[in-house]
């Protein structure tokens, strides 16, 4: 089914990708919707019924479950497998447990590819269900209601949490715009030049030398890593070999990192230890008589898209002398310590936000986080029934 097939109403649709990309665990709407004539072709989904993806580019998104119980019956087409659930089984107690450890070590005996996963809908059949009490249906159909409602529960929760959090990223947003957004003659406009003590970038060691990555302890930053936080460890670490021999150079904490080649190209961090990068990461150290070093960070996360679409080239790289003569407001210039003051006012009203909103060690991020740590031990251990021969009853 592809989406050139799809039409603005007519028949309910639902495409396997959008199944990991824009669905939950159940819908009684679909996103998307194909003529009556296109819709002859395709396969039937009635309500109740769950239907399963058998292909994604990653592991995690093959065999994601939706289960469908809108009114009007619906289609879908390939890369997907219609689970009809009978008698014996909940239609939503099936697609919980796709969720679950015991699934995802199932479906991987039987994926295939590696730039595309591939589980095939007779290799699904072959996944065994676990049945509460098979011998009697009854008491099964209970058990099985019993654990959809507990998951329901959490399930609500987390959606609960997740609404808050964008509703306070809202917040933040506009609180940020009304902070940074300054009338004319308010502030004097400086370069990032103008408040910078010294600008660093860095270097990549020779990747197939084992002796400057083996056993190395000096944090080594990739652009992957800058994500508009703070940052207070890398993935990799260089040996002192590894920064004698290559541009790689230490930058002391707290400079303000951004990101200046490829896909992350204006993304920006704050280091919280000093570290080295590698050659796509500008480091800005700022001159604390000037500015502050967090209100920058705030400016240049700001504006993110604009610094970005000052890049150059095919790949939309930036570069030092773009970066440093970017503009930032600086309020009451000619009187540096009030000035100093009214950014740190500034700083401090947008660093509550910031953890309230995207912090993982506290705020709804970490709250969001734990539940869905408790939810996942709790769906997993509803889950653990005895093998297939020493089921009883």
């Amino acid at each position: 089914m592809p989406k050139s097939d799809f039409t603005e109403s007519g028949v309910p649709a639902i495409h396997y990708g959008q199944i990991y990309t824009f669905y939950g665990l159940s819908t009684e709407t679909t996103k998307s919707f194909v003529s009556h004539e296109t819709a002859k072709k395709l396969k039937k989904v009635n309500s109740g019924d769950v239907v399963i993806t058998n292909t994604s580019e990653n592991f995690t998104d093959v065999g994601k479950a939706l289960v469908y119980l809108g009114k009007e019956q619906a289609v879908t087409g390939g890369h997907a497998t219609i689970f009809k659930p009978n008698s014996t089984i909940i239609g939503k107690y099936f697609a919980y447990f796709t969720q679950t450890d015991s699934f995802a070590n199932e479906k991987r005996k039987y994926s295939k590819g590696t730039k595309v996963i591939d589980v095939s809908a007779s290799d699904m059949a072959k996944i065994i269900i676990p049945i509460p009490c098979p011998d009697n249906p009854e008491k099964s159909l209970a058990i099985q209601s019993e654990i959809v409602r507990i998951l329901d529960k959490f399930t609500a929760l987390t959606a609960e949490l997740t609404a808050e959090l964008n509703m306070r990223k809202k917040q933040y947003n506009y609180y940020r715009d009304q902070l940074l957004s300054f009338k004319e003659g308010e502030v004097e406009w400086k370069t990032l030049g103008d408040v910078t003590k010294k600008w660093y970038s860095g270097g990549t060691p020779t990747a197939g030398k084992i002796e400057y990555y083996e056993n190395g302890n000096i944090p080594w930053l990739r652009t992957q890593e800058v994500k508009f936080s703070e940052i207070d460890s890398t993935e990799i670490k260089i040996t002192q070999a590894a920064l004698k021999n290559s541009s790689a150079k230490w930058i002391p904490r707290n400079c303000v990192i951004i990101a200046i080649s490829g896909a992350t190209a204006g993304r920006s961090a704050i280091n919280k230890i000093p570290l080295t990068t590698n050659q796509h990461c500008g480091c800005l150290e700022i001159d604390d008589t000037k500015a502050l070093y967090r209100y920058v960070f705030h400016w240049v996360s700001f504006n993110y898209e604009n610094i970005k679409s000052l890049g150059q080239g095919a790949r939309g790289d930036l570069n030092s002398t773009i970066i440093k003569n970017f503009k930032l407001p600086i309020p009451y210039a000619s009187d540096p310590q009030k000035s100093l003051k009214e950014q740190a006012r500034i700083v401090e009203i947008l660093d509550k936000f910031d953890t309230l909103t995207n912090s993982i060690t506290e705020g709804l991020p970490r709250e969001i986080e734990l539940r869905q740590k408790q939810y996942e031990y709790y769906r997993d251990l509803l889950f653990s029934f005895p093998k297939p021969d020493t089921v009883s009853n």
